[in-house]
């Protein structure tokens, strides 16, 4: 037995001395998170343990829904494909496969390349699929591939190429992705640095790697409108088109960048001290409420671990299983113009509709994407706190 406890000890020393000093490109940063918000506004309705599961066990992991001009629901899937569905989850069909990881969804409408690069890349300048049957610009898919970049697909599947890096950056995580009234798309790259299987090590690291992006359809040029981010995920266009809000999932935060006015240009906190790890955000016209998924709660281990670069190096190498790991919770919150909480949903049961990584409103009716779940969901909105202006 004292042999066994003294090869232990070696074991466990020669594994700290392997995590704090062996090489390597994870470089964890010291950061000190700010405690969590409380009095968040009490839940009115539809608690999220009544989700309706929606196209179960089709594919895995539909990240993000968006619903086109005609009620029906996109989804995008781990093993590559968009698939369509009615407007209640079934006779879906393969709408495209992108040989990558479709993270954000998003429509626009009409051309979204500039003609020349359409010559250079033999296409003709107005491609049919670019118009409906009135001759209107018809519906584009926008799509935040985690692998690929940005990419455009049009009404028959076709899938253009739009941007897959900035500032001689490649893209290694393009995440989510939303579209102003002008057709110019937003996006996000969550970390140059870290891909979509690695989205662990990014937020551990607290590195910086992280961007707010807009390409602009009339030139095809991507500008960096926000960097150092700390994994920047969700993207969100105010209904007035007056700022960009981005979730910074690594600082429990949701930042504005101004598009208009004397603060165009500019950024500030639209609402921080999150309970938990922000993902996709959206707003609707229809509630005028800025809806935010939360990821996961956060985790004692890894706030107490934030200042400690050491600790978390020694986490780093953990083999996954023993890692500190997300809880298994389901949380969506409303804001309201101001970062106001007016709506906290939760479902802390075994059998929740979790993690949730977007939601998308259409009618009365929220649609909520997962990561990892084998179906995504819907529930009818709920009501906003009677004592939010």
């Amino acid at each position: 037995m004292k042999k066994l406890l003294v090869l232990l000890l070696i074991a466990l020393v020669a594994f700290v001395g392997y995590a704090l000093f062996w090489p390597g490109e994870f470089m964890p940063q010291p950061w000190t998170p700010a405690p969590a918000q409380t009095g968040a506004a009490p839940v009115k309705s539809a608690p999220l343990n009544q989700a309706q599961r929606l196209a179960e066990n089709v594919a895995n992991g539909p990240e993000d829904v968006a619903i086109d001009d005609q009620g029906r629901l996109y989804a995008g899937y781990d093993d590559g494909t968009i698939r369509r569905f009615d407007e209640n989850g079934t006779n879906g069909e393969v709408f495209a496969t992108t040989n990558g990881r479709p993270l954000g969804l998003a429509f626009t409408r009409g051309p979204v390349e500039p003609e020349s690069n359409a010559a250079q890349n033999g296409r003709p300048a107005e491609d049919p699929a670019d118009t409906n049957a009135d001759g209107e610009p018809a519906q584009v898919l926008i799509v935040a591939d985690a692998q690929r970049g940005l990419l455009a697909i049009n009404t028959q599947g076709d899938i253009k190429m739009l941007a897959s890096g900035a500032n001689d950056t490649p893209f290694a995580f393009t995440d989510d992705v939303d579209v102003a009234s002008d057709g110019s798309i937003y996006f996000t790259d969550a970390s140059s640095k870290y891909g979509q299987h690695n989205y662990r090590a990014d937020i551990l690291e607290h590195g910086g790697h992280g961007r707010l992006m807009k390409y602009d359809p009339a030139t095809g040029d991507v500008t960096v409108l926000l960097g150092g981010l700390q994994f920047a995920n969700g993207v969100a266009v105010s209904g007035d088109d007056a700022f960009v809000l981005v979730t910074e999932t690594g600082s429990y935060r949701v930042l504005r960048y101004w598009l208009t006015g004397d603060n165009a240009g500019q950024s500030d906190v639209f609402i921080d001290r999150l309970p938990g790890f922000p993902d996709g955000i959206s707003y609707s016209d229809d509630s005028d409420t800025f809806w935010l998924a939360l990821f996961a709660p956060r985790n004692e281990m890894l706030d107490f671990a934030a200042d400690k670069p050491w600790l978390r190096r020694i986490i780093f190498r953990l083999p996954e299983a023993v890692q500190p790991a997300p809880a298994h919770v389901g949380r969506l919150l409303g804001l309201n113009a101001e970062g106001a909480v007016v709506t906290d949903l939760q479902d802390t049961d075994p059998s929740a509709f979790a993690p949730i990584t977007s939601v998308e409103q259409s009618g009365n009716q929220l649609y909520l994407g997962s990561l990892t779940a084998s179906a995504f969901a819907r529930i009818p909105v709920p009501e906003r706190n009677e004592d939010d202006p």
